[in-house]
């Protein structure tokens, strides 16, 4: 089957299942829930569903350690109910798109199990099992000093085997060794199952850890907390293993894929992404655009800088255009919420509204996460013990509780996972059951039934944007200019054809900032698409009010 690309005419709607909608009562986000919403979600005006992982696993790390690659989790539903999710979806012109974890397993997953029990079996090498060392004190120590990123080493010690097991994650997240053909099959194998029930491609998670160096040679320029990383990241086989799941799987579907790159640059992207007809992924989710606001992880913070965004969005559109394919985004189920971290809970609605304006109209393929069409916002509970999340859990234990609090209130991805706000009622409508998890506390006044009852809320304006976007040929196909360079509360772009030019106006403060358009654009000659405040005024040059965008036309 010939592969097109018609990834780049969709927009993403992000389903975290476990928080989406809870259809039959337990409390827990459901593959039901999700045909009860699939309406709601094709009202939005997108074209496609993300999944994060419905496998079956023992939620160490809610989803993303698998312990079944084919089947879906009974918390979720099962296979029959997933077929109705993805026969109704695709009766409503939408896509779908599936997790797919391969750089680790769950602990639980029987591949592991094996590993464990017998280490003459095949699966022992699924897995990167090691003997390790003694130091001058004669005390046990790891093969290598690699570090998890969720803290500590990144190796486990089994003392049945005397040997130590690799994770890059969490321990309950043994890494698997793509080295093995075997394991690559397996890939293979579970890749062709969710294409043959209709999946339309893959979101890959962290895939450019998945090739590790011969030998796991020790990391002696590594910082502390990272060591092995630079290592593994885009790792010496990468390219080999991508080539050979697009030969022997992808391309005999019309299928696309996209990829988790942590510390990708656009120019080391393009390694992956340069569209041709042998291009490994077609779409990388780089996170650059993430750290407006913090230092490679949320956990390290510092002062929202608009500058350093700015930087992120345009050295992706210039240095992908005309050679790869951007993926937009300012919110996943992996950080806290954008309007809590660039915009201001202040101004909910105005900066909710301003951020859909700042990436829906650059060049690429958005995705919208759940909630986020609403304007959800952080969560703020009294105590770290209520958080659920090991990322968040695993961060500097032996600090004082009020300084974990303000730190796990910044920057937790759990504010990303507390259930959709569907209705001021109980639960905020997520669940007739009790909710897993903590429903934010500003529910009554954010939720998806107040919202779609407001002409202005922030709901109505995402649709609004993602209808124009749709409409205009220049947002797919438009060359990208940035302006206001070096401004600190301006982010100012324009797209442009030959037919048509767009000029996309954001405010990043609450101050009052004159704007004069860019030569050699004119108010006065363009057409006002967008505004997030309903009396824009006219005039050559106008004064933002808090968190004002604004999107201009002229053809």
């Amino acid at each position: 089957m010939a592969r097109t690309d018609w990834y780049k005419d969709m927009v993403f709607y992000q389903i975290w299942p476990r928080s989406f909608c809870d259809g039959n009562g337990d409390g827990v986000g459901d593959l039901w829930g999700v045909l009860r919403k699939l309406d709601y979600v094709k009202s939005l005006g997108v074209t496609g569903i993300w999944f994060s992982p419905l496998y079956p696993s023992p939620n160490a790390d809610f989803g993303y350690d698998v312990s079944d690659y084919r089947d879906v989790d009974p918390a979720y539903g099962d296979l029959d109910v997933f077929d109705q999710v993805v026969a109704a979806a695709h009766e409503r012109d939408l896509k779908v798109v599936m997790d797919l974890v391969i750089n680790h397993t769950s602990s639980e997953h029987e591949w592991f199990r094996q590993a464990l029990a017998d280490a003459d079996s095949p699966y022992h090498d699924y897995y990167f099992f090691r003997k390790g060392g003694v130091d001058r004190r004669g005390r046990r120590v790891p093969p290598n000093n690699w570090d998890s990123l969720l803290g500590g080493s990144a190796w486990e010690y089994v003392e049945s085997l005397d040997e130590y097991y690799l994770h890059t994650f969490d321990a309950a997240q043994p890494d698997l060794n793509l080295d093995n053909p075997a394991v690559r099959d397996e890939v293979e194998g579970a890749m062709r199952f969710w294409l043959d029930r209709g999946v339309d491609g893959f979101r890959e998670d962290v895939i450019t850890f998945v090739s590790k160096p011969k030998g796991l040679p020790s990391d002696v320029l590594g910082l502390p907390g990272a060591r092995g990383l630079r290592l593994y990241n885009c790792g010496p086989r990468l390219r080999s293993y991508l080539m050979q799941f697009r030969r022997d799987v992808l391309a005999n579907y019309d299928c696309m894929t996209i990829a988790e790159a942590p510390l990708v640059t656009p120019q080391r992207a393009l390694d992956y992404i340069a569209e041709s007809d042998t291009n490994e992924i077609d779409m990388m989710i780089q996170f650059q655009c993430m750290c407006a606001d913090c230092f490679f992880t949320d956990y390290m913070p510092r002062k929202f800088s608009l500058n350093r965004l700015r930087r992120a969005f345009s050295s992706w559109q210039t240095e992908l255009d005309g050679r790869g394919w951007n993926a937009l985004y300012l919110e996943n189920h992996d950080h806290p919420r954008v309007i809590s971290r660039y915009g201001s809970e202040q101004y909910r609605v105005e900066s909710g509204k301003m951020l859909a304006v700042s990436y829906l109209f650059l060049k690429g393929t958005p995705f919208v996460y759940q909630g986020q069409e609403i304007g959800m916002t952080n969560w703020y509970p009294d105590k770290t013990s209520l958080y659920e999340d090991v990322q968040t859990r695993n961060q500097h234990p032996d600090w004082p509780e009020e300084k974990r609090l303000a730190l796990y209130h910044r920057a937790s991805r759990d504010s990303a996972r507390t259930p959709v706000q569907w209705t001021g009622g109980e639960n905020a409508g997520f669940t007739t059951g009790t909710p897993w998890f903590y429903v934010n506390e500003n529910y009554p006044e954010v939720n998806v039934e107040q919202a779609l009852a407001d002409p202005d809320s922030i709901l109505n304006f995402y649709k609004k944007a993602i209808a124009l976007r749709k409409r205009l040929p220049v947002v797919r196909d438009g060359s990208y200019q940035v302006y206001e360079r070096n401004s600190d509360a301006l982010y100012v772009y324009a797209r442009e054809t030959k037919e048509q030019k767009l000029l996309v106006v954001c405010s990043f403060t609450d101050r009052p900032v004159r704007f004069c358009p860019p030569y050699p654009f004119s108010l006065d000659d363009m057409k006002l698409l967008l505004c997030n405040y309903p009396d824009a005024g006219s005039g050559a040059s106008f004064v933002t009010r808090p968190y004002e965008a604004r999107v201009y036309l002229y053809e």
